[in-house]
């Protein structure tokens, strides 16, 4: 069983499910979907965002403390994914001697505000090692996420967390960028495995034309059950 931990946002929802979709279309193993919707943390860590757009930001940081501190887990934002591969072959490139296994994009983002004409718009700022917490292998069992309980992730800065100050560098593995591939800000990619609109997904008006919205469409036809 391969356990996927999601970003849940309700007012996100759409994408969330088409996410959900793509994967257990493709997989050749068992998966279990978990997702990540802040009232579900209600009882063991304070609601509210903090900063940032979307209601699962945080909550990220604590799929090893849910997995029991063993184990691996994969996260993906997921509400803003598609993926376009099997699952099975992401969760192959597990690295024992890693922590977190991330693809590293290095760049500045095209879209000085995200999720325009929605109620998430907000600017969207550059910041050191942007985008590599949103898509990550979990090795739940390395010590450097010992230390992340729901107190721990609560208290913390969120540009510590998203930057893997809590883990030593040379346990921070890299995926190759087709697992985690920036449409809106790279461009088409026929061989992305996993495709992330990062300003807003392409069922808001204001992404409808954005890289790659045919295969984000596709995903969304299928969940509505309606046929293309």
């Amino acid at each position: 069983m391969i356990p996927i931990y999601h970003g849940w946002d309700d007012r996100e929802e759409y994408g969330s499910h088409a996410f959900c979709s793509s994967v257990i279309h493709r997989s050749s193993a068992p998966v279990s979907l978990i997702p990540l919707r802040p009232e579900m943390f209600a009882s063991f860590y304070p609601l509210g965002q903090r900063d940032g757009t979307n209601s699962f930001t945080y909550t990220r940081f604590l799929i090893p403390f849910l997995q029991g501190f063993t184990g691996w887990a994969i996260f993906a934002d997921g509400a803003d994914m598609i993926c376009r591969a099997d699952i099975a072959e992401l969760w192959a490139l597990r690295d024992e001697y890693k922590a977190v296994q991330v693809v590293g994009h290095t760049y500045k983002t095209r879209h000085p505000r995200k999720y325009v004409g929605t109620q998430m718009e907000a600017p969207n700022r550059d910041y050191y090692r942007k985008n590599w917490s949103s898509l990550m292998l979990i090795n739940c069992a390395s010590f450097g996420w010992r230390q992340m309980t729901p107190e721990r992730v609560a208290a913390m800065p969120g540009e510590k967390l998203h930057r893997f100050d809590f883990i030593d560098e040379d346990r921070i593995g890299q995926l190759p960028a087709v697992w985690n591939w920036l449409a809106d800000e790279f461009g088409d990619n026929p061989d992305a495995k996993i495709v992330h609109w990062t300003a807003g997904i392409p069922g808001f008006p204001a992404y409808s034309q954005a890289p790659m919205a045919d295969a984000w469409a596709a995903e969304a036809v299928r969940v509505t059950h309606v046929t293309a």
